[in-house]
Order: C-alpha cells, then structure tokens, then sequence
C-alpha cells in the first residue's frame, strides 16, 4: 500500500534522442543523471545531488509510428492499479499501457482520463520506494496543472478516481483557474485549454531560480518559449517551454527585475 494514494510521485521523460534530452536538462535544471538499465531496456535517472526527481526513456518505435511524440507523464500514486484502472474505465477513461509489473518496483498503467489527457498510475511493492521531498524544492516538479477540454467535468472525474477535492479558484487570461488538493496540500490546477491549444493535457512545473535565466538557457539549448514570463497570483514566474525534441513542460521561479514583457498566447506544437 502507498503512503501517499493520489499524489504525484513521479514523473518521466519519454522522448526520441536521449542523449540530448541529458544535455539539454542538465544545462536547464542543472540535473545530473544515472542509469538503472536492464537487459530489456535502457532507463536513465535524472537527479538533485543524491535524489532521483524523474526518469527518462527512449520513445518505442511502435509508438513513434502510431503517431506519439515526446511528453512529460506524471505517474499517480495509487494502492492497486488494477483496481485503479477498472474506476477510469467505468468513468470514461482509457487504458493506453496495461497493468504492467515493474520487477522489485511495482506495478504501472499508462492511462487517458475521458478528455483524453494521458497520465500513469503506480502502485509501488513498498512504501519507503516513495521518495518523499519538499514540493518547492529546485529541480523538481512543484505543480502540476490540467489544460482540459472541460475543467468542470475533468475535476469530478479526478474526485471519484483519486479523491482529489477542490481549493481555492482564480480568475485569470484562460478564465477560471481551479485548484485542487489531496491529503489537505493543494498540488495543482485546472482550467479550461484556449482554442489554439489542440488537445487536453498535464503541463508540469519544474521549481528554479531566476526565471529569465533559465529561459535563457532553454533558448540557447535549442528549446522554445512558448508563453511568458507571466507572474501569477502567489509572485512567482512562470513560462511554458518546449525542449528540441517538442515535449512541452513548465518552469515556475521568481523575477530579480520586474519589467514590462510581451509574449504570444500559449500554442501547443
């Protein structure tokens, strides 16, 4: 059983050139990396010091030819992923990866919520596997944030599958911005996706210092700055980024000059 049911608890890279996905975040998040291999396949950690924070892997050529293209997945903590995946389908979701053991680690799913926003389910073998580290620690992710074709149905869904329960809401450029909360520790948003953002998906928000410079350096490593940098209500920066290879992931930090900025509405790739 985890100790943590219905938080994030880990997150990972699948992607086309590997090798350069170690360069560019390395450069990014200024995260170092190991790997765990298998005979079967190739897994790279990316670390903070010590602490593994995500994972990397290379995107199947199956998967590749089926259309998929490199993204950031968050893995959710639950207590029995088959029992798990019976709710999502009973409640409109989808199954993309099937339960799937992971040897001395657990068991995993790959999932779709009824929009269509993909994310996994993880049912770790122990509870000391759970790597438990302060959510604004740099280098990891701090929040996690639904662009949904409906925020309103998305969170209900998410409530009966996780026990997810509402938090405070904002009104902001994209209208209202719910957020949500498990275990009393609000985790993340939702809003309802602009037109130009074509499909509903997670965006995840990875913790760092000075937002510019870290734009910067996503810039100079051959990413793209897709929106921002845009304060949001608690201070902080944020900008949504692409790497070289089109996954799209977050940055939230702070701002040493404030100064008048424009930018172009967020477009997914």
């Amino acid at each position: 059983m985890i100790d943590s049911p219905g938080h994030f608890v880990w997150y990972e890279l699948i992607t086309t050139e590997t090798d350069a996905a170690k360069v560019f975040y390395a450069n990014v998040l200024g995260w170092e990396t190991g790997e765990v291999s298998t005979p079967s396949r190739t897994y790279t950690l990316f670390r903070v010091g010590d602490t593994p924070v995500s994972g990397l892997m290379k995107l199947p050529e199956d998967a590749r030819r089926r259309g998929a293209k490199p993204q950031w997945i968050g893995y959710v903590g639950v207590d029995d992923v088959d029992a798990a995946i019976d709710l999502f389908q009973r409640l409109g979701g989808a199954v993309h990866v099937p339960p799937t053991d992971i040897p001395n680690v657990g068991r995993f799913s790959i999932v779709a919520d009824p929009q269509m926003a993909t994310l996994a389910l993880l049912e770790l073998l122990q509870t000391d596997q759970e790597r438990h580290v302060a959510s604004d620690t740099p280098g990891r992710v701090g929040w996690h944030e639904l662009l949904a074709a409906n925020w309103t149905e998305a969170l209900a869904f998410y409530c009966e599958v996780f026990g997810w329960r509402k938090a405070e809401v904002n009104v902001g450029a994209w209208g209202m911005y719910q957020r949500f909360s498990v275990g009393g520790q609000t985790i993340g948003g939702m809003v309802t996706k602009p037109p130009k953002v074509s499909v509903p998906f997670w965006l995840y928000y990875f913790n760092i210092g000075d937002i510019d410079a870290v734009a910067k350096r996503v810039k100079t490593g051959g990413g793209q700055i897709l929106y921002g940098p845009v304060e949001v209500p608690d201070g902080s920066w944020i900008v949504h980024c692409t790497d070289p290879q089109g996954a799209i992931f977050a940055l939230v930090g702070t701002r040493r000059f404030r100064a008048m900025v424009s930018f172009e509405p967020f477009r997914q790739r």
